[in-house]
């Protein structure tokens, strides 16, 4: 089945699109035709406007152009010098908002992911666990590098549908992680008590 969301849904404001993306499923098929799908849990939103941690606060580059372009398309980007991480670029065109993907609770291929992950299929309970509880682990799973920059959301490879609509109390918020500047700004939204959300975090709140 192909539904990807439309390109108006990426359209939204940023911290609205990050609500609304959580429990989302995000899908990727293989030239095989195999398939991956995994609820989104946990995302952080980054803006060009008054956010220093964000790769698009100093103006466009070749780099991050992709966070400049159109609405949902995937910006992924390496990091600390092994890992990849993928956004979904929200909002107008130029304005270099994208929320970054943190954590996923796998629903289908996860026997892949596994395979993607660590090399093999395990029952290792720590291993599954921790399968895509983080960005870079999660871009792992799904085999998702530089390669898969600039991907068209609302494309046939990789897309992102309709999954569990949440209510607002289910809906948690606090500051981001693993950030140098900008620590202050709540801006890291997850699903209430769900088991694959990356971090407790601080300052955790309701989303009104």
């Amino acid at each position: 089945m192909h539904n990807p969301l439309p390109r108006s849904f990426y359209k939204q404001d940023l911290h609205k699109l990050a609500r609304s993306l959580l429990g989302c499923l995000f899908v990727r098929v293989f030239e095989d035709g195999s398939r991956l799908s995994a609820r989104i849990v946990e995302v952080e939103a980054y803006a060009q406007k008054d956010d220093p941690s964000s790769h698009s606060f100093n103006g466009k580059t070749p780099r991050n152009e992709v966070m400049f372009g159109a609405p949902g398309h995937l910006y992924v980007y390496f990091t600390y010098g092994m890992h990849f991480c993928c956004n979904v670029v929200a909002g107008k065109i130029g304005t270099g908002d994208a929320l970054l993907i943190r954590a996923l609770e796998p629903v289908e291929g996860i026997e892949n992911m596994l395979v993607h992950r660590y090399g093999a299929i395990t029952f290792d309970q720590k291993k599954i666990s921790n399968l895509t509880n983080g960005p870079a682990k999660l871009c792992q799973a799904y085999k998702i590098d530089r390669s898969e920059n600039g991907i068209d959301l609302c494309g046939n490879k990789i897309w992102i549908e309709t999954g569990d609509e949440l209510k607002q109390n289910k809906i948690s918020c606090s500051t981001r992680i693993g950030i140098n500047q900008g620590k202050e700004l709540p801006w890291r939204y997850f699903i209430k008590e769900n088991n694959w959300v990356s971090k407790p975090g601080k300052g955790i709140k309701y989303v009104d």
